[in-house]
């Protein structure tokens, strides 16, 4: 509509000063033609804008001139008011910022909008941290974004999971990205786009160099990349086990990320009827679907002991067969060679 994007024009001479017409229509999807009408209308209006031309010309609002007026409908109102639940703003500092911020459009609002805005942010709160997450580690995100927001290079000891060593890497960062309560770093490194999380991150150094980014891209766009990377990874691995009632609690909570698939409670998996040894029955057994990135991951199942099994497939139950053959063979070892059955025999 054309009130808004006269709006939209005001305000954006009033942010950043003088402003090609170019850029405007760019911005607003119109014709530099209509951007001129849009500066008549407003000049009739009574706006002081002018439009200078030439090579460094553009619209630009007299000097001093300023509107309290928002522009905000009562939607976008109630929109801003829609606050995440403390966490991001705090891992960057920002909490104390924030509440002086929405105080200041509080008061800038139309008297209207008040109320309704008010009502919004004492009735809504978004929660983007996952349930049974575990405690986040403590994320120091000050040198990651004196980098960003400085445009330089960044020197990065990064821990990969699995890895016992932390990597160097020099990479080029784009920005910040809060997601599911988790902080990443979005950079390229030798040109190639890479997400770090943040809390693997052991030291981090601030270059001199300026930042080396890939012409035309921007936060949202590499962001995007690696996403769709993440998400669109390969099927796991997927296995289903039976767990004893008494340990089910246990093993929700720590096997939350992989769970596919939990039923009513009832012993459902294939194979698992007519099995013996099982104490108490069927009814003692609950079947669940866990998804694993490969066949090895499966052996953390063994910290359950027999409280645990794996029904199918076969290679998962021959991979906890051979782990557990591993571990009797370690302890059946009788050689003496970390000096424990000599120092039994000397207590004896």
């Amino acid at each position: 509509m054309k009130s808004d994007r006269l709006l939209s024009i005001l305000l954006l001479l009033q942010t950043r000063g003088r402003v090609p017409a170019s850029e405007l229509a760019e911005r607003l999807e119109v014709s530099v033609r209509t951007i001129y009408r849009d500066i008549e209308a407003l000049s009739t209006s009574g706006v002081p804008v002018y439009a200078e031309r030439g090579r460094h010309g553009g619209i630009e609002l007299l000097p001093g001139f300023r509107t309290d007026v928002t522009g905000l409908t009562a939607d976008e109102s109630r929109a801003l008011f829609i606050l995440a639940a403390q966490g991001a703003h705090a891992a960057l500092g920002l909490d104390a910022a924030l509440g002086s911020a929405l105080r200041k459009v509080m008061a800038a609002l139309p008297a209207p909008h008040r109320p309704a805005a008010e009502v919004t942010s004492r009735r809504i709160l978004v929660d983007a941290t996952r349930w049974k997450g575990g405690p986040q580690p403590a994320v120091d995100l000050d040198v990651l974004q004196d980098a960003v927001f400085a445009d330089r290079r960044l020197r990065l000891r990064y821990r990969h999971s699995g890895h016992a060593e932390p990597s160097t890497y020099t990479v080029d960062p784009y920005g910040l990205v809060s997601k599911a309560g988790v902080w990443y770093l979005v950079a390229d490194r030798r040109g190639a786009p890479r997400l770090f999380r943040a809390d693997r991150v052991r030291s981090a150094k601030v270059l001199d160099d300026p930042v080396r980014r890939r012409p035309g891209v921007e936060l949202a766009g590499a962001w995007e990349v690696l996403r769709r990377r993440v998400e669109e990874r390969p099927d796991g691995f997927d296995v289903t086990v039976r767990v004893r009632r008494d340990r089910l609690d246990m093993f929700l909570r720590l096997n939350a990320s992989s769970l596919v698939e939990l039923p009513d409670g009832r012993e459902g998996g294939e194979g698992a009827e007519g099995r013996e040894g099982a104490e108490g029955g069927g009814d003692d057994w609950v079947t669940a679907r866990l998804s694993y990135p490969s066949v090895v991951a499966v052996r953390q199942l063994l910290a359950f002991s027999d409280r645990v099994e794996v029904l199918s497939p076969p290679e998962a139950r021959e991979e906890l067969r051979a782990a557990a053959a591993s571990v009797t063979e370690l302890y059946q070892r009788t050689d003496g060679s970390h000096g424990v059955n000599s120092q039994v025999s000397a207590v004896s």
